[in-house]
């Protein structure tokens, strides 16, 4: 993945499945976010965070739990999750490549 400064990207391989990059800024993080697990039989656990987040669909088609939610997503899509929200996704594709931004930085990722 080309970038312009190196130094503020951060690689990690979470699982053989999934990896992600991350910038960040002080008070603005992006994250691309690469799932390998698809098609999902269930979705992940719900979980919510106190952080804004917006999502782009680059690569693939998921189902995206959002609350009682469950929009149909695929390459060109976005969707919007404010703070304290409980979502999770369930890969319906092979590959599933989604775009992160977070509002304030997601110091767990960090850690």
């Amino acid at each position: 993945m080309p970038t312009d400064n190196t130094a503020r990207i951060i690689h990690q391989k979470i699982s053989p499945d999934f990896e992600r990059t991350i910038s960040h800024l002080e008070n603005l993080m992006i994250v691309v976010c690469d799932f390998k697990n698809g098609p999902m039989k269930k979705p992940d656990p719900p979980h919510s965070h106190p952080h804004e987040q917006i999502t782009y669909v680059a690569e693939g088609e998921l189902i995206f739990f959002r609350g009682a939610e469950e929009l149909h997503l695929k390459k060109g899509d976005i969707v919007t999750i404010p703070s304290g929200a409980p979502h999770c996704i369930k890969t319906i594709s092979n590959h599933v490549r989604l775009v992160d931004s977070f509002n304030p930085v997601r110091k767990d990722f960090l850690d």
